[in-house]
């Protein structure tokens, strides 16, 4: 089970009787997290609507689910105004402002010009990422985490993308997969085990993290995997 953003060397093993987990577990969960729906992703469907993104997503979506090796050439065609704009309306209204010093609320204000103008420099070429604001957040082993925060245009275009990303990567994972995927969380996660727990027979549970994992991961390695599926290179350029 992964624990979204704690980084521990930790590991804790539980003995219970012996028997054999499936799959179907995580699957009955899954059912129901699937029908409870992911609140970002409600946020965007419900500000899109079916007319405007369900025929493309959708059918991005179903071609990834039918050709698991094929490569997507034409993407960014996705990234338009309605979909900028459902997913500036996803984003904390209070969250904290990166380098451009933005806020959400003043960005808001002639949205709709603004985000015309984005979309026109994402398809330019044109659009360029800023660097992240670092600031290090406090652990409760006394040591600090450096967390990145972006402006608020590559929020928005950060929000976007993984929308559209999703409709690819998202037939890949199996149900008991619970790390960082829409309409997922912790407490999913923990429902799913509760539920394994109550309905059949364990014999381990097992707690562990990845130590520093987001710090030493390779960027490297992580955008060659991307690249195996993305080839579109407009979209893989987005975050230079």
């Amino acid at each position: 089970m992964m624990h979204d953003h704690e980084q521990s060397d930790s590991v804790i093993l539980v003995k219970k009787p012996a028997n054999n987990i499936d799959k179907a577990v995580a699957e009955l969960v899954e059912r129901r997290t699937e029908a409870k729906g992911n609140a970002v992703t409600s946020t965007i469907r419900r500000m899109l609507g079916r007319e405007s993104m369900s025929p493309g997503l959708d059918r991005v979506r179903k071609r990834a689910q039918e050709h698991r090796s094929e490569k997507f050439t034409s993407l960014l065609h996705h990234i338009n105004v309605p979909l900028l704009t459902a997913a500036y309306y996803a984003l904390r209204r209070d969250a904290a402002v990166g380098v451009d010093g933005i806020t959400w609320r003043e960005y808001g204000e002639d949205l709709q010009a603004k985000l015309v103008d984005l979309h026109d420099r994402v398809h330019r070429g044109a659009y360029r990422a800023q660097p992240s604001r670092r600031k290090m957040i406090p652990k409760p082993d006394g040591r600090e985490r450096p967390l990145g925060i972006a402006s608020l245009e590559d929020k928005i275009i950060q929000r976007a993308l993984v929308e559209v990303l999703n409709a690819i990567y998202e037939p890949e994972f199996l149900g008991l997969s619970y790390g960082f995927r829409p309409g997922r969380s912790q407490h999913d996660a923990l429902d799913a085990l509760f539920v394994g727990i109550d309905t059949k027979r364990i014999n381990w549970i097992l707690d562990a993290d990845i130590r520093a994992y987001f710090d030493t991961v390779s960027h490297e390695k992580l955008i060659r995997l991307i690249e195996e599926r993305i080839g579109d290179q407009r979209v893989n350029s987005l975050d230079s």
